[in-house]
């Protein structure tokens, strides 16, 4: 008798060790969640996506955009705690000081088998233009420009230091600086009229869907091998994981594939979604995912595992 209640005591305080671990894990400063962002569909979507799950959770979410120097600089300096855009290694010369000062800590790969480089619509890739080098003998067809996107983007600060370095005979070369919806509108009309454009393209994203397009071969020097292959990593300013380990659980497990990221672009450029309800939507039609995303999870409070409740914040059956 008497061992069975030691047994029973025993097990009893187990479990309330349990739930005052479980809401112990973090301080409660981890509750408010500073979210730094950029105004790519592909960024922008899993960022409102992850921001949806950390809300419905508990946590009090706050999400800025604006470019990637100053969500770099915003990381660093604790203004805000994590960025799930770093693009390499076409950033990797923007972000080296801020890794190497100990600033800014990598959390995850949360994107593989990327692309990032230079694009032209495939009858003009077919026309001869298979290459950076192939550019400037067609100089008068382009007008001699290349459409890049919002200013001190590193994609523009790239082809900007080929026209200085005059690579690939683009010196005489003009960059027109633009933003994504703004660069792709000019390359829709383009295409529409049968007209040479060269442009900053990446995938995932549903540019790749909705124009027929190639990525230009031989621009390694600046986008580096594999026309311009990349990955894309979550960052978080240095300590942050350590401190706030539930948030930091949901963001190392948080990866999604290339067709999962072009899923959830084509919901907010061909479907006309927000990237909350997009994010929302991918959910529900891969919700399998959260499974991955959730694992060993819990609610701010850590009263309660996360997959249920986040399940059901997003009508997921």
């Amino acid at each position: 008798m008497m061992k069975r209640g030691i047994l029973t005591m025993a097990l009893a305080a187990v479990a309330t060790l349990g739930l005052s671990t479980a809401q112990a894990a973090e301080p409660q400063s981890c509750r408010s969640v500073g979210m730094a962002n950029v105004n790519w569909t592909g960024v922008s979507v899993k960022s409102h996506l992850v921001k949806n799950v950390l809300t419905a959770l508990g946590y009090d979410v706050e999400l800025t955009t604006a470019s990637v120097p100053i969500a770099f600089q915003a990381v660093a300096s604790g203004e805000r705690d994590v960025f799930l855009g770093l693009w390499l290694p076409t950033q990797q010369k923007m972000i080296k000081p801020y890794l190497d000062d100990g600033k800014i800590e990598k959390i995850t790969t949360n994107l593989s088998g990327a692309k990032y480089t230079l694009a032209v619509p495939a009858y003009v890739y077919e026309a001869g233009v298979k290459s950076f080098s192939d550019l400037d003998e067609y100089r008068d067809r382009f007008g001699g420009r290349i459409y890049g996107i919002e200013a001190g983007n590193d994609g523009n600060l790239l082809i900007r230091k080929m026209i200085e370095d005059d690579a690939y005979g683009l010196g005489d070369w003009e960059l027109m600086a633009s933003s994504e919806a703004g660069m792709l509108t000019q390359v829709r009309r383009s295409v529409r009229r049968d007209k040479w454009v060269v442009y900053l393209g990446w995938a995932p994203h549903p540019m790749t869907r909705n124009i027929d397009m190639r990525f230009l071969h031989g621009g390694e020097d600046y986008f580096g091998p594999n026309q311009g292959g990349a990955t894309v990593h979550t960052i978080a300013t240095s300590g942050y994981a350590e401190r706030c380990t539930n948030v930091a659980r949901l963001l190392r497990q948080f990866q999604v594939s290339v067709d999962d990221q072009s899923l959830m672009g084509d919901y907010v450029l061909n479907d006309d979604m927000d990237y909350g309800p997009a994010g929302e939507a991918f959910v529900r039609k891969r919700p399998q995912l959260l499974e991955k995303w959730l694992d060993g999870v819990t609610t701010a409070d850590g009263g309660r595992d996360a997959l249920p409740v986040v399940r059901e914040a997003m009508g997921v059956k």
